[in-house]
Parts: structure tokens; sequence; C-alpha cells
């Protein structure tokens, strides 16, 4: 028998549980505390992407790698209590993402976004969307708010769907081409990272204005994964560079207290009316600082954060805003990472970072390479996370029990 090779790994909506799809199956994770939940192993057929429903009974599964299970082009709905499939989704080109809510199916191929209602399979909308052959997509998955948000049709656009207030939204994130997005639990912020992967920027939903614009480093990355925490207070991204970034977000994400300024309300109007690239121009970086730093109160720094918890900036900027009259460049008021945790040589491949449901200051990070980490950060000092616990779910060489 074949070793067996991770395909996939998803966390489920709430980082409580995490998925991998093999090239033998599938296996689901308990988060904290780390251990297997259960294995689905198949004779005859690789699972390339598994989707989870919180912790209910009901996954969707594509096949995937070598020799898949089913074929790419369908969504197949198991249902673990039965141990069997009770449905499925048939497309005419690949699918490259599934997302799921308890109401809806969301389904991501190469041209387009296509949801479904959850119970009777019916189509409710379709979106034509940019190619998107990394999948990306981000449903929210708070009861009281349906948010979806995909690619745009303009290289870096986000299209941004409020189904409660059948709203659509454009959002020009980035001037090259999408890597990786996410929507908060509730759906009213939106993260995003371009192919560069040096910059994040965080979004209201509702009107398209930016929020904060955090620096993971200078040199370009390959983002792989974002998470929000519960209340929108911190934010992490794992990328191929090894280092897990966390930042602290400011109260204009928390509370989106910037949304009844005037000057940020005509900026966010401009967003649908413009171009690909023009709202960019309209919404720059340091005018959401300068705004924020404006209104802030005692006891808030610049960047908008509280102080004892705000992001660094460079140290350079003090020194030459001193001597140099002018504005400086974005470079040198970036506000970097508050906590970072480097992982090892042995975690290759894609990795994937969420907070742990229990403790906001916790991270749980899973890499294709079958290993676990739970680390945590200090609220108030930052600096290098400690490791809390480790594990891995699939050891080099491993074979698919009989199950």
């Amino acid at each position: 028998m074949a070793p067996v090779e991770v395909l996939s790994v998803s966390f489920n909506q709430d980082f409580g549980c995490f998925a991998c799809g093999t090239t033998t199956g599938f296996r689901v994770y308990n988060c904290d505390p780390f251990k297997e939940t259960f294995c689905r192993g198949f004779n005859n057929g690789g699972i390339g992407i598994v989707e989870m429903l919180f912790r209910c009974n009901i996954l969707a599964i594509v096949g995937g790698g070598p020799a898949p299970k089913y074929p790419p082009t369908k969504v197949m709905i198991w249902d673990d209590h039965q141990v069997k499939c009770i449905g499925e989704l048939s497309f005419r080109s690949q699918v490259r993402a599934v997302r799921l809510r308890r109401d809806r199916i969301v389904v991501a191929l190469e041209h387009k976004v296509l949801s479904y209602n959850f119970a009777d399979l019916k189509l409710l909308h379709q979106i034509e969307t940019l190619g998107n052959a990394r999948g990306l997509l981000a449903l929210s998955s708070a009861a009281d708010a349906t948010v979806l948000a995909c690619p745009g049709l303009h290289t870096g656009q986000v299209r941004i769907e409020l189904y409660d207030r059948k709203q659509t939204k454009f959002i020009s994130a980035h001037n090259t081409p999408l890597a990786c997005l996410c929507l908060s639990l509730c759906g009213k912020r939106l993260a995003t990272a371009s192919d560069k992967g040096t910059l994040l920027r965080v979004w209201n939903t509702a009107d398209g204005s930016l929020l904060q614009e955090l620096r993971r480093g200078t040199e370009p990355a390959h983002i792989h994964s974002i998470a929000f925490s519960k209340h929108c207070d911190w934010l992490a991204v794992s990328s191929d560079k090894g280092t897990v970034h966390v930042f602290a977000l400011g109260p204009q994400v928390v509370t989106g207290s910037d949304e009844s300024d005037p000057a940020k309300a005509a900026a966010a109007a401009a967003v649908d009316s413009l171009p690909a690239g023009g709202a960019a121009a309209m919404q720059r970086p340091g005018a959401a600082a300068a705004a924020a730093a404006a209104a802030a109160p005692a006891g808030v720094n610049g960047a908008g954060q509280q102080q004892g918890r705000h992001n660094p900036t460079s140290m350079l900027s003090s020194i030459v805003k001193s001597y140099v009259p002018i504005p400086l460049p974005k470079y040198f008021t970036s506000e970097w990472s508050f906590a970072q945790y480097k992982l090892t040589e042995e975690d290759t491949g894609r990795s994937l970072v969420g907070f742990a449901a229990a403790d906001p200051h916790s991270l749980v990070i899973i890499t294709q390479s079958g290993r676990y980490h739970k680390v945590s950060f200090d609220p108030q000092r930052g600096g290098p996370c400690s490791q809390q616990a480790f594990g891995c779910y699939i050891v080099e060489g491993e074979e698919e029990p009989a199950r």
C-alpha cells in the first residue's frame, strides 16, 4: 500500500476542528486538545477538498490526487452518521473551492461562483469572476448575516455580496492579482493580500472603506492563509516564508468607529462608481490612518490601537521625520507584526493558521507536511510566540489504516 499523501487541509468555521484530504480518504481532528476525531479511508481513491460545517456530521468533499475517489468536477455531500454520500452537485469544470454555512453551499469554479440552498441544493445565485485557479472564496458563518467575498472581474478586485441587504460592493483591493482573502465570522470585515504578499489590507464590507493596512515583510511571499480572531481584534497570516505573523487590529476595525466619518463615507461611496484601480487611489492607507489618528481619544496611539498592544512601526520613521520635513514613503510608516512564530524546516508545504477557540491569544497552525502547532502570544508585549503543544496528524511514510 502506498504511503498517505496530504492533498489539502482546512479548518472548520470556528477553528475548533480541522480536516485533511489525502490520497486514500479524509480525516477530521479536534484542535484543542489535539486528537483525531474520525478517519474515513477509501481503497480506491483520494479526496482533494474537505469542507466541514462546524462540528456536524455533514461535510462537502471533492475527489483529488492521482486517483480521485470522485470526479474533481463534483461536490459530494457526505453524511458521516450514515457513512455515505447523500447528495451531489455536478459541474463542467474542476471545483476549486467549497464553503458551507447552515443554509448555503457555495462553490468556486475557474470563472464562476455558484450559491445553492443547502436544504434542496437549488441554485440561488451565480457570479462571473476573473480566473480563480486558487479557489479564492469566503463566506460568513454568523446566522444573522450572509456575506460572500470572491474575486471580481478586474485584477485585484474583490466582489462582496451582502445578501441580507441585497447589495453588491466592489473593492479595488490591490493593483496586482489577489492571493488570499478572508471574512470575519460576522462578515463585517474583509482581509486581503495580493500575490506580492508584502501588505495585508482590512476592509469594511458594508461600505468598501479601507480600515487598516499591515506589512508582513519587504520580500515577496506566497500568502497561504489569513484569519481574524473571534472579535476582530487580532489578525494572523501564514506564508511560504515560514513565519506566522499576528497583528493587532485598531478600534476602527473592532468597533467600526470610522463608519460615521463623512470623509470615509464619501470615499466609500466612490468605490462602486470608479473603474478597477481607481478606488485604490481614493483609499490611500495614509489617509485612513490620519483620519483614525485625528479621531483617536486619549490613550490611543496614531495607529488606532490602545497603547500597550499596538503594532510596531519603523524606527527610522521618527529619525527621518526630524530631518526631512516632507511626507515619507509608506514603507516608513507601515505597521509591522505584533507577534511572530517561526515554523521549522520540517514544516513544508502549505500552512494554515487559526485562533484557538478557547483562548483569543493562542494560535493553531497546521502544515501540509502533517504537523500541528499550538502557540500563544503575550497580548501586551507581543514578540516571539511560545509553543504550547505539538503533534503530527500524518507521519511520513504512514499508510492508511483499514477503517
